[in-house]
């Protein structure tokens, strides 16, 4: 890999507690900060568009994708297959942009194994009794499905000592001005301000 000068923030939430939201409201308010766009294997959803949401994809070119190291990380989740493109994360990372990557807990991992500096961040809802209400009020999921996102949701929380942020999602407002603080504070750091702002510190006559 190549060495990154951006910072890479990733992203992980069980499925109802509000990622999605939260990280549109994060890219508004940091136009500075640029969001993976994932493959996958999944049928576009009423609204979703090609290349903006997700690069949709079938199964066998996915697969060959695999074959050829295309992907930084990739799960297969609920039966369909998500990745993020290795090349596409070098050359952002390289030109020093700031890059989210909204991924499940199985990809974070790879990513932190490859990227152990990246900064990841765990959404959680306030309650496992909040999130059956936020997943039973979408009326998009079968009681088998909601049963099995309230497993997993169990599943991914035991493992949020992992994260090196944790934002409770129990009031939007809140929530997101947390995780605005959390990437504020990061890309204010010395390491990247002074990568960021190496032409001005010349001019002043520093070499830091």
């Amino acid at each position: 890999m190549t060495q990154p000068t951006g910072t890479i923030f990733v992203v992980v939430a069980p499925s109802g507690a509000g990622k999605t939201s939260l990280v549109a409201a994060l890219l508004d308010a940091e136009p500075g900060v640029e969001l993976s766009v994932s493959y996958t294997t999944r049928a576009p959803r009423s609204g979703e568009v090609a290349g903006k949401n997700y690069h949709f994809i079938d199964r066998p070119k996915f697969e060959e994708m695999i074959g050829l190291g295309d992907f930084v990380e990739y799960a297969e989740v609920y039966g369909n297959y998500y990745g993020t493109s290795a090349r596409w994360l070098e050359e952002r990372l390289a030109k020093g942009r700031d890059i989210l990557l909204e991924i499940d807990w199985q990809g974070a991992a790879q990513v932190r194994r490859i990227f152990p500096e990246a900064v990841s961040i765990f959404i959680m809802p306030p309650s496992i009794e909040e999130l059956e209400r936020r997943l039973r009020g979408r009326a998009t999921d079968s009681e088998d499905v909601i049963r099995r996102r309230l497993a997993e949701a169990r599943s991914e929380i035991d493992k949020v000592a992992q994260y090196d942020y944790i934002v409770v999602n129990d009031n939007f407002e809140r929530a997101r001005a947390d995780l605005i603080s959390v990437v504020r504070a990061q890309r204010l750091k010395g390491d990247a301000q002074r990568a960021r702002h190496a032409e001005k510190l010349a001019r002043m006559g520093t070499c830091a």
